[in-house]
């Protein structure tokens, strides 16, 4: 059966256009089958490269089904592998976040790994002199750098890098230097948030993707962009970033100034929010001081973590710059925005919405996302 959304009976208006059915935000077999050919098939932003400060430094992420160990090795290059001992399938890692002096070791019989994978020690090892290192060494996931974030891929052929990932700022700012010019690689973090979202991660993105809502739940938002007001997104036109009210000094919770405009970016961008989706899981928010990168780490159907990070130039954080009220304008946009998700997911499991709701016209490009799902799902299915 195909999974492409139900058409609206023949009393549809037509204006409106159907959503994914219910089932897609609720049954855990779907959420299943996004895991395999969704999560664990694409590339995934899982870390910020500064929050690996050296050799040995490493986090652990959830990447679909898999636990992920990323690090860096003796020279400093980024590395990521399986989290899974190659002896007997344990946890390498069992902490989010750590540090190893040399290797990494399993805690259950003594397997050692260097930094770059290899296996180098074993109980009896030298006993076993058949066992190929390198062949038992642990698995590899293959890793690119942007925007200063690792991204992860566990796909044996992974999609082209620069067509799915860099690809999405292209199309949504139309060229690829509109983006580089805010240099996000060479800024500091000067706050992270982690959220805990009791709602299905495309609902998440579908929120992030329209300003329908804007006026109603987001006075403090429309306050700095008016034209939110109009519920028009961001996202809805190439190129298009929307303009500051003309009394404000900043994108901060009152209007009043931010630590100070970025050097790189061009004279049309200052004064202009940008919002750049990069699918599955990733939202990029551009300001002239500042950007604010959210990575969606989706656990279960209706559970998804949000780590929402606000990068400064690294003066302004390394000087001590009040940053509290940049920080605090998004901060009650995503409080706002993760409520109405919350609301919203368990209405997916009523019968009223077994058949799906609709999309006003403002909103229809998230149907080209439904499609985006949907083909992904249906790809390869009997």
């Amino acid at each position: 059966m195909t999974t492409t959304p139900a058409s609206v009976g023949s009393g549809r208006a037509p204006s409106l256009i159907r959503t994914l059915p219910g089932r897609f935000y609720t049954d855990p077999e779907v959420f299943r089958q996004e895991q395999e050919k969704i999560f664990e098939s694409l590339w995934f932003c899982a870390v910020r490269g500064s929050d690996l400060t050296g050799p040995g430094a490493f986090r652990t992420v959830r990447v679909g089904r898999e636990s992920v160990l990323v690090t860096r090795n003796r020279a400093g290059e980024p590395r990521a592998f399986l989290n899974i001992c190659r002896h007997r399938g344990a946890r390498l890692c069992t902490e989010e976040s750590g540090e190893v002096r040399r290797n990494l070791q399993c805690a259950y019989h003594a397997w050692t790994y260097d930094l770059d994978g290899r296996l180098i020690a074993a109980p009896n090892l030298v006993r076993m002199p058949d066992v190929d290192r390198t062949a038992y060494g642990l698995t590899a996931v293959r890793v690119r750098e942007w925007l200063g974030y690792l991204w992860l891929c566990l796909a044996d052929e992974p999609p082209s890098f620069e067509e799915t990932v860099m690809g999405a700022a292209v199309e949504r700012l139309g060229d690829a230097a509109s983006i580089a010019r805010y240099r996000t690689e060479e800024l500091a973090l000067g706050r992270r948030v982690r959220y805990d979202v009791r709602a299905n991660w495309k609902l998440i993105v579908e929120n992030f993707m329209e300003c329908y809502h804007c006026a109603t739940i987001h006075p403090e938002l429309t306050e700095i962009l008016p034209e939110f007001a109009e519920g028009y997104a961001a996202q809805y036109y190439v190129g298009h970033g929307a303009a500051f009210a003309p009394g404000a000094r900043g994108f901060t919770v009152d209007g009043s100034a931010g630590p100070g405009r970025l050097p790189g970016i061009a004279e049309e961008q200052d004064r202009r929010y940008y919002a750049i989706t990069v699918k599955p899981t990733v939202f990029v928010n551009l300001v002239p001081d500042h950007v604010i990168v959210h990575r969606m780490f989706p656990l279960a159907h209706d559970r998804t973590v949000v780590e929402c990070d606000w990068l400064y130039a690294p003066e302004a954080v390394a000087g001590g710059a009040d940053l509290s009220r940049s920080v605090e304008l998004f901060h009650r946009v995503n409080t706002q925005d993760f409520e109405a998700c919350e609301r919203t997911q368990p209405g997916m499991a009523s019968r009223a919405y077994r058949e799906g709701g609709v999309l006003v016209p403002s909103e229809h490009h998230i149907g080209a996302f439904h499609r985006w799902v949907t083909g992904l799902l249906d790809a390869g299915a009997g």
